[in-house]
This record gives structure tokens, sequence and C-alpha cells, in this order.
């Protein structure tokens, strides 16, 4: 396969696309990167619609709360997973509209570490940068491994549903793991020309899927009354119903997580400073309605919830359970599962690509090893195949875990969560510090040719004024709030099985990114690589 690294380039066809041009020749999307200091190098194929397909299914909030809903019913209740799902759509909606403005000031595919360094004190700037870039980097890794098995030990359930004689081994859910990653690495390489397209399809699957499911469960099951707003659980044996409900509150979380996912494929898509903005915020809005309704029909349709939580037990996903005794037929219920199944593979693709680009634009920094490699692009495509090489032998090495024990690999879920909370995070409240000082950030100018940290502006999304301050202080303290709660353990009385080895997982990875940064990433890292100007 023939491969080139980066080169500077001419620029491409924008006025192909209509793409406002300036005197020099440049379009709009190339002058946003060049003052950022960043070569054009990757091909734009993804317009509004596209990208906002690719976000949405991504996303996955309708399916994926059901998935996940299991922990807060636990630690909740019925009542604990309505409260809970709306707390974290706001909190997300909340924060990505905090770091859509940075996306829209700052279009690039290093998204949170190249924000970081812009916005971080001077003394600071460095090695802050490094570490979000190693927190995030490893949040996607983390995230990717984790859609892959969720779906994969989904597909497990189904079958035990259909064959209760069906004893499931983890290598079966290992291969099934590893099927899922051939065919999202097989869309992001061989078939990468039809990505865009292909996520755009997928939008239409997650729509109609929703009504799949939702107009049979609805019809067939029969239904609970208002007091699932009202009832709380706390089976995890906390103290208080509160500590519990605090518990559980970070599950709705990763049906939620990874609306960056957009951000990282800026540098390919038309108008990234406006689409990615509108795209994040339109796709959390969608997904969460969405999500919303499904959690609500299905908590309509629990029926026994006793019954529903000890299926986990035999199932392993008590929505199968609701699904089989809502609608009286195994099949039925089993189709149901599968439109979840395709539709969580067709969510790797997109996790799958978003990893790669923040692999790829953090190594085009150098801030990872062998960076000279990862930063190698496909001749005709322009894909980086070294950074989806090497995601994907990240993922199928994880999955090693599950030989193992299960319940070691689903801290990697955790660790996604902690992770990418934790760069959301450092990113909003360096925003927040930078647009209370004086005399702050400039207003949006498409003359500047240069963007950095003692130049900066707004882009051309923003939320102005006070609102814009309140709405940056909320999202911070949302964002501190889950990201504590995200270490706590399921039960008080803490097991191998029960014990959440997050702050493990996530200790380490910090401390290793600190002990590179001594021993190499201060040599090599010098925040973000000025390769070219306007």
């Amino acid at each position: 396969m023939e491969l080139q690294s980066r080169t500077k380039t001419t620029s491409m066809t924008a006025t192909a696309s209509g793409e406002e041009m300036n005197s020099a020749g440049y379009s709009r999307d190339e002058r946003d990167l060049m003052r950022l200091g960043k070569n054009p190098v990757l091909k734009r194929n993804f317009g509004f619609m596209s990208i906002m397909g690719f976000s949405c299914t991504v996303l996955i909030t309708w399916e994926g709360i059901m998935i996940v809903s299991s922990q807060s019913l636990l630690n909740g209740g019925p009542a604990g997973v309505i409260w809970g799902y709306l707390i974290v759509w706001i909190g997300t909606l909340s924060s990505f509209a905090v770091l859509s403005e940075l996306a829209s000031m700052a279009p690039t595919a290093g998204g949170q570490y190249h924000w970081v360094a812009m916005l971080a004190p001077d003394r600071s700037r460095r090695f802050l940068s490094y570490i979000t870039g190693w927190v995030t980097l490893t949040g996607w890794q983390a995230v990717t491994a984790s859609a892959a098995y969720l779906i994969g030990t989904l597909l497990q359930s189904i079958i035990i549903m259909l064959k209760p004689d069906y004893v499931p081994q983890p290598w079966q859910a290992m291969l099934f793991l590893w099927a899922i990653l051939g065919f999202s690495v097989f869309i992001n390489t061989v078939a990468s020309k039809t990505l865009a397209h292909f996520e755009g399809l997928i939008l239409i699957l997650h729509i109609l899927g929703f009504f799949a499911i939702l107009i049979p469960l609805v019809y067939l099951a029969p239904h609970g009354d208002t007091s699932l707003f009202t009832t709380f659980v706390n089976e995890g044996g906390w103290p208080t119903q509160g500590l519990s409900f605090m518990v559980g509150l970070p599950a709705s979380v990763f049906s939620l997580i990874g609306a960056d996912s957009a951000v990282h494929m800026a540098e390919e898509i038309k108008n990234a400073s406006t689409v990615v903005p509108r795209a994040i915020i339109i796709s959390i809005g969608i997904n969460g309605i969405l999500g919303f309704a499904m959690l609500i029909a299905y908590l309509f349709c629990l029926g026994d919830l006793e019954a529903v939580l000890e299926s986990q037990a035999t199932l392993g996903y008590p929505f199968l359970f609701v699904f089989q005794t809502g609608t009286n037929s195994t099949p039925g219920a089993a189709v149901m599962g599968l439109i979840i199944v395709v539709l969580g593979i067709c969510s790797t693709v997109g996790v799958l690509a978003s990893s790669s680009r923040m692999l790829w634009s953090f190594a085009r920094d150098r801030g990872v090893p062998i960076w000279r490699t990862f930063i190698k692009l496909n001749r005709r495509t322009s894909i980086p195949v070294y950074t989806i090489a090497f995601t994907t032998i990240v993922s199928v090495l994880l999955s090693l875990i599950i030989l193992g024990s299960s319940v070691a690999f689903s801290n990697i879920v955790n660790l996604s969560v902690a992770g990418l909370y934790s760069s959301y995070l450092l990113s909003c409240t360096l925003l927040l510090w930078r647009r209370i000082q004086s005399p702050g950030i400039k207003p949006y100018d498409t003359h500047v040719s240069r963007v950095g940290p003692d130049n900066l502006h707004w882009g051309p999304w923003r939320i102005p004024g006070v609102l814009g301050v309140i709405n940056n202080v909320f999202a911070c303290l949302y964002l501190l709030l889950l990201w504590f709660w995200s270490f706590w353990p399921p039960a008080a009385q803490i097991t191998p099985e029960t014990m959440n080895f997050n702050v493990l997982t996530f200790g380490a990875v910090v401390l290793f990114a600190i002990a590179w940064y001594v021993v190499y990433g201060k040599k090599e890292y010098e925040g973000p690589v000025v390769e070219i100007t306007l």
C-alpha cells in the first residue's frame, strides 16, 4: 500500500464544492486550519447530514440506555433511571455547548488537547496539553473496545434467549468482538470512500429502528403506572437512597458519551467551524429525545422489577427479558434485540474512525512514540491507516482480558467515561478561566492570520455574554460531579466482582503519561506543531 506523510499541499477542490475562496485561493476550511498552524491534508467528504448521522450513530442513545440502565435500576430504581437520565442529558448538552464553542474556535482533529494548549497558562501549557492528549486518547481507545464488547455480549444474550441450554464462553465473546472490529476496519479502510454515505444511511436506520422497537413494545406489553417516577431502589446496600442514586447516576453517561466524535473528524468536514457545533448540539438533542422516549416506554413496560433484576443473572441484559415478557414472543424479542446489535455494530464504525483520527492528530504533534509512522496517510484515500490498525490491535489485545475475567474487562468501559470526562473538564475549566479574564477572547474575525494562546478569537458559533459564562460554570460543575462518581463501586459491600477498578486503571494511565512526559514527552512534545502559516 502506498503511503504518504504530511506534505504541504495546494488548495483542494474547494471551488468544485462551491466554497468561498480568498484572494490566495484558499477555502474557508483551509484558512481555519492554516491559522491554527495546520496543513490541510485530509479529504473533506462529510457534509452536515452525514456528520450528524455519524454523531448520532456513535452516541446510539436510545439503544445504549437500555444496555446500561441495569446499573441505575440497581442503584436508583425506575425513578433513579428517569431523573438520572435527565440530569445527564441536560449536563451533556451544557458541556457540549461549551465544547462546541471551542470546536468553532479551533476546528481541528486534535480537539481537547489542542484547545488546552491554546487556553492554559504559559507555565503549564505543554504539560496540561500532553496529559489531556493522553487521557483523551486512552478514553477513545477504551470506547472502541467497550463498544465492540458490549454488542458482542448482547449477541450472546440473544442466543441464550433463543437457546436456553447455550452456555456462553468468554472466548466466544472475544471472537464476536473481533468480528465487529473486522467489519469496522473494512468500512474505515477498504470502503472508506463510502464512510460518509454509510453514516447517513445508518442515521435513517437509527430512527426507523427506534419505532420498530417502540411500537410493538408499547402496543403488546402490559403497562405500569406513574409510580415509576417515584419508585427508588437501593440494591447496593448504601446508607441512604440519595447516595445510592448518585452511585447509579454515571450509568446513563455511556449512552450519551462520545459526542466529540464529530470534533475529531473536523478536518474531513466541509464548513467545519459551523457544521461541527450544529451537528453536535442537534445530535445530542435528537438522541436525547429518542433516548428519553424509549426509556419511559421501557420502564412503563417493565413489569415485575424484581424479576427483571434477577434476569440479569441468566440473560445478562434485563431489557431482553422485558422484550420477551412484554411481547410474549421469544423470536420477536430476539429480532428487537438484533436491531440494537446491528446499530451497535454500525456505531463501532464511527467510534473506530474518531479514535484513529484522535491518535493521528496527537501523533502529528509528536505526542506519542513512533509518531512518524502514525502520521502517514494512504496516498489514494488520505486515510490514516496506521492509526486505524493500531486502534484495532489495542482493542484486540484488550479483548484478551475477557479470557481471564469479564469483570476486569468491564472496567475498560468505566475508563472511557473517566478519560473523556477528564478531557472535557479540563477544556471547559480553562475556557471559563479565559473568558472571564480581561480583555478576554476577541470576537470572530475572518481576517485573522493566526489563532493561538496570545491571540484567541471566537469562532462563528458561540454562546454570547453572561449566558455563555453561566452555561460554562454549570458544565464544569456537572463534569466534576460525574467524574467523581464514576469511580464508585456499585455496592457498599465490595468484593472482587463488585469492585470498581476505574480508579486503578485511570490512575495508571495518568501516572504513565506523566512518567512518559518526563522521560520522553518533554523532549519531543512542544504542543501543537505549527506546520504552515497564512
